[in-house]
């Protein structure tokens, strides 16, 4: 196993991510079903089309959506997985996972899920106007 495999293993902490362990590099796409049973453990996310997880959040301002996006990003580079991130009218900011390698979602999408409810958690509570569903 290689440094960056066990770097992830030590990052896979939440719920979801707690027993999970990759046995490859390559990742594995997860069953709808499974999918439907992930998400039912996560805030704020939908599914679309059964290959994307995303989540809509409109922040109180630029400042707070810039930061965000920040933590998001240095979560991300540490997971090796990378988000797309869209921030339109200076403060909606929207999330969208998906592994492209596979063409939909693999368990790397769902723990990063998770590490981005845990990081908009620690946002100053004044920072997020309101959560979309």
């Amino acid at each position: 196993m290689d440094d960056m495999e066990t770097k992830r293993r030590r990052q896979m902490s939440g719920p979801i991510g707690k027993n999970y362990s990759t046995c490859s590099k390559e990742p594995q796409p997860i069953t709808p079903k499974e999918a439907r049973t992930l998400l039912a453990t996560l805030k704020g996310w939908t599914l679309v089309a059964g290959k994307t997880l995303r989540q809509e959040l409109v922040m109180k301002d630029f400042s707070a959506a810039v930061h965000l996006i920040n933590a998001v990003a240095r979560a991300a580079e540490s997971q090796g997985h990378h988000p797309d991130l869209h921030l339109t009218d200076y403060r909606n900011l929207v999330f969208e996972l998906s592994t492209h390698a596979i063409g939909g979602l693999s368990m790397e999408d769902f723990i990063l899920a998770e590490k981005l409810d845990r990081i908009h958690r620690d946002v100053k509570p004044a920072a997020v106007r309101k959560h979309h569903r």
